[in-house]
């Protein structure tokens, strides 16, 4: 097995880690124990090491360090319970995996279940006995989150988005005021000086959520939004307040942090008296606000929480909009970002779309819930120590995108757009990198 690792330089928490008490470390144990539930309980007490999970994680299949495998990361965290509520564990833990909670070991689930682990869940399908991996490792980074050992970079995005709005710390008066420039450049696209991107528009049907990257470095994708809403005849709306509907904190494993930033969309829904929460192309996004968020804020929505893709699939099912998929007469294949299909449960939309959309459409294999994570989730982008491993376990969705020979990778995510762009550069794919909504605007009658 190769054990090189590109990161030799001594990590920045350790001193952090090295000043924790006997104390500390008590209340790390019982934040551990509070946090477990009877499925984590029984996931952690299950693994019979078949090591099939091995061939489902590219991190694994990239470097075959031993430290990469699912079922090592998932040992990192089952050790915990073994040695404190396991008697065996207790009795023989050398035989068991029993491991004590120290400073030794928080170093550890720092450097392996940030630093080597998208939570892309992909182990859990492939699981013998359906473990859920990921929920485990994030019991973990949830415990690190609580004292303050979230790797830099994601520590900065998560505080962004609780202290100032959005993980970017835009300004909102920079947010509406790039709103207004987008539409100026949208009414003289379009030929239309009463076109409109509406803004806190009250009683509107949708609310339209973004990642704050597309109107700082990607507005084409909000112009691209805007063409299909007006094509269809919708009832539109963004919010001036919350706009961000990206909730980081998920990575991060804090659910207190989390819950607070999902809770903005929900008022910004009940002020503005929409219907339909509409996020964005992004994965976490919207597992994060279909999902995950309810469960942390104990409600339920009194709204619909939709994708864009499930919006357009169904303009096109009512052919409230037509498309010519000659507009779009490249080959294009199609990225499933993580969050968005095995967690998300969007899986066959965005297929239906391109579909009607272009006219050379081909699948990457393996595909839908069984794609390999293109290694830009779980925080990877934002944490610049892990790059060169995240660029290096990139590699298996590289090999992928070049075996369909595809000009074009549409990926419905901008985690996903990002890294795939970085991996465009670094392994010479000679492609480009779309959104479905642009080729849908693209391809519009």
């Amino acid at each position: 097995m190769n054990h090189k690792d590109p990161i030799e330089t001594k990590d920045p928490l350790d001193d952090k880690i090295d000043s924790l008490t006997n104390k500390d470390l008590e209340k790390a144990l019982e934040l551990f124990r509070r946090k477990l539930n009877f499925y984590s309980a029984v996931y952690l007490n299950t693994c019979v090491h078949c090591g099939l999970c091995a061939d489902s994680c590219h991190y694994y299949l990239a470097d075959h360090d031993f430290r990469s495998l699912p079922a090592y990361k998932l040992n990192l965290v089952s050790g915990i319970f073994k040695k404190y509520y396991s008697r065996t564990g207790k009795m023989i833990p050398g035989l068991t995996g029993a491991r004590v909670l120290d400073n030794a070991l928080l170093k550890e689930w720092i450097d392996t279940l940030y630093g080597r682990c998208t939570m892309c869940g992909r182990c859990t399908i492939n699981c013998s006995i359906g473990i859920h991996i990921p929920s485990l490792i994030r019991i973990a980074r949830g415990i690190l989150s609580a004292f303050e050992l979230t790797p830099a970079g994601l520590d900065t995005t998560v505080r962004a988005a609780l202290e100032k709005g959005n993980n970017m710390g835009v300004p909102l008066e920079e947010w509406t005021a790039t709103v207004e420039w987008i539409q100026g450049e949208f009414q003289d696209e379009i030929h239309d000086e009463t076109a409109q991107l509406p803004v806190d528009k009250k009683g509107a049907r949708i609310l339209y959520m973004l990642n704050p990257r597309e109107p700082m470095l990607y507005p084409m994708t909000i112009t691209a939004a805007a063409k299909i809403f007006r094509a269809a005849g919708e009832d539109w709306t963004f919010a001036s307040d919350n706009f961000d509907m990206t909730n980081y904190a998920l990575f991060a494993g804090d659910e207190a942090a989390g819950a607070k930033i999902a809770e903005r969309l929900v008022q910004a829904m009940e002020r503005l008296e929409c219907k339909i929460l509409v996020i964005a192309e992004c994965g976490h996004g919207f597992n994060v606000n279909r999902w995950e968020a309810p469960e942390w804020l104990k409600t339920k929505y009194p709204f619909e929480v939709k994708s864009i893709l499930e919006i357009m699939a169904q303009y096109i099912r009512d052919r409230k909009i037509k498309l010519d998929p000659s507009k779009n007469n490249r080959r294009v294949t199609l990225h499933d970002p993580c969050n968005l299909v095995r967690y998300g449960g969007i899986i066959e939309e965005q297929r239906y779309i391109l579909k009607h959309a272009v006219t050379d459409f081909v699948e990457m294999h393996p595909n839908r819930q069984k794609n390999y994570c293109c290694s830009g989730g779980g925080g990877q982008l934002a944490m610049s120590r892990y790059k060169e491993r995240r660029i290096n376990a990139g590699k298996i969705k590289a090999e992928q995108i070049k075996k369909t020979a595809a000009k074009i990778v549409v990926a419905p995510c901008h985690n996903c757009i990002d890294q795939i762009t970085e991996l465009n550069k670094h392994y010479q794919l000679g492609i480009e990198i779309k959104t479905v909504t642009e080729l849908v605007a693209n391809a519009l009658v």
